[in-house]
């Protein structure tokens, strides 16, 4: 391939302008003429407006987080200001509150504080208070059956296997029987299986049944029929009355619960007899209720946490009343000098005498107090035969370890 190269043309190599010469100028300056009008009309024209620049996105705000509204229920004891059993509730109020987070809080009252101790089944059922923590046995006047759960007759359950009754033996549905024939307006479950209450506290020791005759005594409950069947007089009262009717006279000797409760209320600055193991509360627990209105318009998971948190509080119970009680008992003995002895034998066969009587006279007079009964029966049959049968000889370990005797009566 060969390159054409041109040479600059002079004048006098140009060719003679022609008529393509003069199309080719025409062309031009009609081409320069068109860019000029282009050019003017261009500049005749407004000018664009400039390109708007976007707004930046505004972030949403972080959204706002409403906290729900918090559900306070107002519960009251049956226990008076020092007592150990105040400290039971507390540690079920804890875990209530701790478990819902925030959404539920049950603010806790000792005895007394709105309603006396034997009416927190009334006021719990009627909406003046919203929970209660008690006892059956302190609104039995309604109907002795209420005592059956817990201080009923014995038939060889302590009060642990009895719980197991109330929880898998039946005995829940039977309450919650109880209560819709009693037109109670609560929800109740139970917790603490209580250790044997002590036969109580007396100006002489006991050495027979014979002793229990005409003795003016406090107790509650089917306990009440039991002592009086014994032949004492009995007067119930709640803890707080104990030791002013002891002082007045109205009473001789009374029992409650638990060697701290006893301590704290101030049993060995007035007596000094404490007769240790009875049947007359053998197979006590506590009753926690709920106002039924207030508890099912609590969600679900609400009333989950207040049902199985009693579940919680049972053990955890049991554990610090292990603890104090036992130490309590050493500075009854040690510190107050309180003659601390075991009940003897004959009392205690006497008491079963006197739990058939009454069991038979109760069970005759109302067919739902013998429903219950059979209940127990049935489950105990089973239950504590098992028991009996497979339980060690702690005590003769302890005696075999400490190289001492406990009392026997």
């Amino acid at each position: 391939m060969t390159e054409n190269i041109s040479t600059p043309s002079t004048p006098e190599t140009d060719p003679p302008a022609g008529p393509t010469r003069r199309k080719f100028l025409r062309a031009a300056t009609f081409g320069a003429a068109g860019a000029a009008a282009t050019g003017l009309l261009a500049s005749c024209s407004p000018e664009p407006e400039p390109a708007k620049t976007a707004e930046p996105v505004k972030a949403a705000p972080p959204p706002v987080v409403v906290k729900p509204s918090v559900v306070v229920l107002k519960m009251q004891g049956s226990w008076g200001a020092k007592d150990i059993i105040n400290e039971f509730a507390e540690e079920y109020v804890q875990r209530v509150n701790e478990m819902s987070d925030g959404r539920l809080r049950i603010d806790y009252l000792v005895g007394g504080s709105v309603v006396k101790p034997f009416e927190v089944m009334d006021a719990v059922s009627k909406g003046v208070l919203d929970a209660g923590h008690t006892v059956p046995v302190y609104w039995y006047g309604k109907s002795k059956v209420a005592s059956l759960f817990g201080s009923g007759p014995i038939n060889g359950c302590d009060a642990q296997q009895t719980l197991a009754w109330i929880y898998r033996g039946g005995g829940q549905k039977l309450y919650e029987e109880l209560l819709e024939k009693l037109e109670l307006d609560v929800v109740g479950h139970f917790a603490m299986p209580m250790p044997t209450q002590p036969l109580g506290w007396f100006k002489k020791p006991i050495k027979s049944a014979d002793d229990l005759n005409g003795l003016k005594y406090r107790t509650v409950g089917l306990a009440a029929d039991l002592m009086q069947e014994m032949g004492a007089k009995v007067t119930q009262l709640s803890g707080g009355e104990i030791i002013p009717a002891l002082e007045k006279g109205v009473i001789d000797a009374f029992e409650f619960n638990n060697p701290t409760s006893d301590m704290r209320f101030g049993a060995q600055d007035v007596i000094k007899n404490y007769m240790m193991g009875s049947f007359h509360q053998a197979m006590e627990f506590i009753e926690i209720i709920f106002n039924k209105k207030k508890y099912q318009a609590l969600p679900k998971d609400l009333q989950a946490i207040l049902r199985y948190g009693i579940e919680a509080a049972s053990s955890s119970n049991f554990w610090t009343a292990m603890d104090n009680y036992s130490r309590d008992l050493q500075d009854l003995i040690n510190k107050h000098k309180v003659n601390v002895l075991r009940t003897p034998r004959g009392v205690f066969e006497a008491q079963l005498k006197a739990w058939d009587t009454i069991t038979k006279k109760l069970s005759d007079e109302d067919p739902f107090f013998a429903k219950v009964v059979e209940s127990q029966r049935d489950w105990a049959k089973r239950v504590a035969y098992y028991w009996a049968l497979n339980d060690a000889e702690f005590k003769l370990g302890y005696e075999h370890i400490f190289k001492t005797k406990i009392p026997t009566g």
